[in-house]
């Protein structure tokens, strides 16, 4: 673990304590501070932040029920990883769930929810900090599923972007991922003002599966770079 001292201050004046815990350790993942699979010790983690372990063990249940942390048996607190397989089933599970969403969404959609996903999708394309994009993204969407009136549904799909928000975010960084997405939620919105639930449909379904083949592009990128060296060197 990184011994620098994260930016929180126990007297901050603002968010909970909790809060202030789960945002610093929020982004220490998101931007792979620390690696899959990387311990979470409370004691370590309480001294950096400057807090007690109270605020520490509440923000860990939170990155917890988002799955961005796991509990090992013998280990504590890890960071969650994926592989590369799970992450792809993810996604086509994300595919097929959010296309449905969105198919009963749109007949459903007033002017007020279409206003919210515009001023969101405006929200994604604006922000510069990497961090807020898989959140920005998780609320664009879920602004026009929310209409669906299906919320075991929109349940399970929050669950599955957030266990794949690191990898997006990752994506989005190191491709040209970000302005594509953009393009990509204009054209759903598009098609949900127009009330074509087909097309928004079949535009969710190639928007999710389209980031998922450039994230895996990028890893069968990244690990043929760093095998190379070993190839060179026999």
């Amino acid at each position: 673990m990184n011994a620098t001292p994260f930016p929180l201050a126990r007297t901050t004046p603002g968010p909970s304590a909790a809060d202030q815990v789960y945002e610093a350790l929020h982004r220490a993942i998101i931007t792979g501070q620390f690696e899959d699979g990387a311990p979470l010790r409370q004691e370590e983690l309480a001294r950096q932040l400057q807090t007690s372990r109270i605020p520490v063990r509440e923000a860990l249940n939170r990155l917890e029920q988002h799955g961005l942390v796991q509990i090992r048996r013998f280990h504590g607190y890890t960071v969650a990883g994926h592989s590369r397989a799970e992450v792809e089933e993810l996604c086509r599970f994300r595919a097929l769930l959010e296309g449905e969403l969105i198919l009963n969404a749109v007949p459903r959609l007033g002017a007020a929810a279409l206003a919210e996903a515009k001023r969101r999708c405006q929200a994604f394309a604006r922000e510069r900090d990497p961090v807020r994009w898989g959140e920005l993204n998780r609320d664009f969407h879920c602004a026009l599923y929310a209409a669906a009136g299906l919320p075991l549904h929109l349940q399970a799909a929050v669950a599955a972007l957030d266990r794949t928000e690191r990898y997006l975010v990752d994506q989005l960084q190191l491709t040209d991922g970000r302005a594509q997405a953009r393009a990509e939620h204009l054209a759903i919105l598009e098609a949900c003002v127009a009330g074509d639930a087909r097309a928004a449909a079949r535009l969710t379904r190639q928007h999710i599966l389209g980031a998922c083949e450039r994230f895996s592009a990028h890893v069968q990128a990244r690990q043929a770079q760093a095998a190379a060296p070993k190839r060179r060197g026999r």
